[in-house]
């Protein structure tokens, strides 16, 4: 009768420490992108500012609203209104808006990469690192935004949307206060009529996506 022989405990031993070493380099994989991706999504927030100063600057205009876009830019291209304001909400479609008409107004004075006609819209709107809309709109004068329990102070507002709750509660801590509905920098539901707090009742849940607004 043939003898069967199984593992012994140093194989086994072996076996296990490869098998952690391997969860252990997929677990800080994981987290070296998380990182990343938050440090991108960061970055954002903080172009967007640049890009209006830049072009203040540069033309003494605001982009979007600039009225003499077409002699700073060239023709064809869709002036604002000059009234001081970024009119129309952060996440429009709608190609007249000067929030639509900010990206094209940066890309074309050299601030921003990306397409300068409204072609291709899905392809021409900004996207975060996990495909959300960035947007930017003045705060004075728009009712899209949440009201409680505190309007945003400042003159703008950079959004960015369908982030997950886990890195938008990372992002208010790395950018402002680390309470998502206080300060500068808050978080909403989707259609949403109120800024969220990172805990408590009705906090925010880390699996689910959701808007994150910065005001400056």
């Amino acid at each position: 009768m043939k003898k069967q022989s199984g593992f012994t405990l140093i194989e086994l031993a072996i076996v296990l420490v490869i098998i952690g070493l391997l969860l252990g380099g997929v677990l800080k994989g994981q987290e070296l992108i998380n990182s990343a991706k938050v440090k991108n999504m960061a970055s954002d927030f903080k172009n967007v500012q640049v890009y209006i100063y830049g072009y203040q600057d540069k033309y003494k205009a605001l982009p979007g609203d600039d009225i003499a876009a077409v002699s700073h830019l060239g023709t064809g291209i869709a002036p604002g209104n000059g009234n001081g304001l970024i009119g129309g909400n952060w996440d429009s479609v709608t190609t007249t808006d000067e929030s639509f008409l900010f990206w094209q107004h940066v890309r074309l004075a050299g601030l921003a990469p990306g397409p300068t006609t409204f072609t291709d819209v899905a392809a021409y709107t900004p996207k975060n690192a996990d495909g959300g809309r960035v947007g930017i709109q003045s705060i004075s004068g728009t009712a899209n935004l949440p009201t409680s329990p505190a309007r945003m102070n400042g003159a703008y507002v950079v959004c960015s949307g369908g982030i997950l709750g886990k890195f938008a509660k990372q992002l208010d801590t790395t950018l402002d206060d680390g309470a998502t509905e206080t300060g500068s920098m808050r978080v909403y539901a989707s259609a949403g009529a109120a800024w969220l707090p990172t805990t408590g009742a009705g906090a925010i849940d880390d699996s689910t996506p959701y808007n994150v607004c910065m005001s400056f």
